[in-house]
């Protein structure tokens, strides 16, 4: 029977490209049509019991049935079959809009419901859970240069991983409006590679902070090699009580982090952020984000990737963030940026597959593996893109027009 639902299902799925399907019996089964720009690929599912963990949850069976061998790709990769799938049901499909069924809408009011709370105590071990699985794994699959885990900025697509991440932070540093002998606050700051940059092309001073004791330990390494650590301090602190000890801020920057603060979380860390601000300071926002409305976190990224996190939708956000009456300045939407930088991130790690599973194990690649691949297929194909989003306390904080942006962004890609 799920044999049979399962072939079902995706003959209605795929249409453009090829899946030929092997299952546990020998049954030999191909669907779609071959197409230029759609892959082609074969699997073959090892035991019987596939086809119905994929259809209880096609996500996360999948993703384990991969992940333990029992789910083996013998033409094209996991990043090919993902692809396959996610471009025959794109975000942007067309046709004509119907309401959704009354158990749809019931559906998914329940999952919305049952996303968890994020509170200081699960939020640092919901970072360790994906931080602290150790540097090494992360030196191998970033740029070296800024070591950015978030989406770079690309201009054709032909420059280095490398030349599109510094391009990121210059993008994002011309939108904070900088002046000499200003405090600024990094929150989620990783590896160090924003306050770090932020200290080299200008007068200010930098607070990084982060849960994760990987990071914090790497990022204090790197400034000091930088020269910089008289400018940039890094602390394992939680942003809910930094407010508790008076501190305040010129600028706030916060970049792939708001995605693990978790939507009963929204108007904390808005209003957090709002008291740490001075009252003419200006904060910029990079994250994830959904394109359509509010969703849930499938099963797979709950329990192996992102545990507590959460996609935002752009109104939920800006929901959240006006009950603090931050004024939202300006509003970017980085469309295909974060699809380009995934495949980078994916290439890295087939480049360095040995060395990932000697670091952890096979398991452990599969499962990384599938989970780039299912984020590069959600970025060029499903309902994900990347804001930002310029907050200020004042109307009068910034310059009446955008140009200040594109001169300053000039200026610091001309000191490359």
């Amino acid at each position: 029977m799920s044999k049979r639902l399962l072939k079902r299902f995706l003959g209605r799925v795929i249409e453009r490209g090829t899946l030929s399907m092997t299952f546990a019996d020998g049954e030999v089964v191909t669907m779609g049509q071959a197409e230029s720009g759609f892959p082609d690929v074969a699997l073959r599912l090892t035991d019987r019991k596939v086809p119905r963990d994929i259809l209880l949850d096609p996500r996360l069976g999948a993703a384990e049935a991969y992940m333990d061998g029992r789910l083996q790709l013998t033409r094209g990769g996991i990043m090919e079959l993902i692809q396959l799938l996610r471009s025959n049901a794109p975000f942007e499909r067309g046709g004509q809009l119907r309401a959704p069924s009354l158990v749809k809408r019931l559906r998914n009011r329940a999952a919305f419901a049952m996303e968890s709370v994020n509170n200081s105590v699960g939020s640092k071990r919901n970072v360790a859970h994906h931080y602290d699985i150790g540097n090494d794994l992360y030196r191998l699959m970033l740029d070296p240069e800024h070591m950015q885990y978030s989406c770079a900025y690309w201009d054709d697509g032909t420059e280095t991983l490398g030349a599109a991440q510094e391009a990121k932070l210059a993008h994002i540093a011309a939108k904070l409006a900088l002046s000499g002998g200003q405090n600024v606050l990094d929150i989620g700051c990783g590896w160090g590679g924003m306050a770090i940059y932020l200290a080299r092309h200008f007068d200010v001073r930098v607070l990084g902070i982060t849960l994760s004791e990987e990071q914090l330990a790497l990022a204090r390494d790197r400034a000091q090699a930088a020269g910089l650590a008289d400018r940039v301090a890094f602390e394992l602190i939680d942003y809910r009580d930094l407010r508790q000890r008076g501190d305040r801020f010129d600028r706030i920057v916060s970049v792939g982090m708001f995605e693990h603060v978790g939507r009963p979380q929204f108007e904390t860390f808005f209003r957090a952020t709002a008291n740490l601000l001075e009252d003419d300071g200006v904060m910029l926002v990079h994250t994830i984000g959904r394109i359509g409305g509010p969703g849930t976190t499938d099963a797979f990224t709950r329990k192996y990737i992102f545990p507590g996190g959460y996609i935002p939708a752009l109104s939920e956000t800006l929901r959240a963030s006006e009950k603090s009456r931050l004024i939202h300045t300006d509003i970017e939407t980085l469309r295909l940026h974060y699809a380009k930088t995934l495949r980078a991130w994916y290439a890295n790690c087939e480049a360095n597959r040995e060395a990932i599973v000697a670091m952890h194990d096979e398991r452990f690649y599969r499962m990384w593996t599938f989970y780039l691949a299912g984020a590069t297929a959600a970025f060029e194909w499903g309902g994900m893109v990347n804001y930002q989003i310029q907050f200020a306390r004042d109307r009068r904080a910034l310059p009446m027009t955008r140009d200040y942006m594109a001169v300053a962004e000039g200026k610091l890609l001309a000191e490359r």
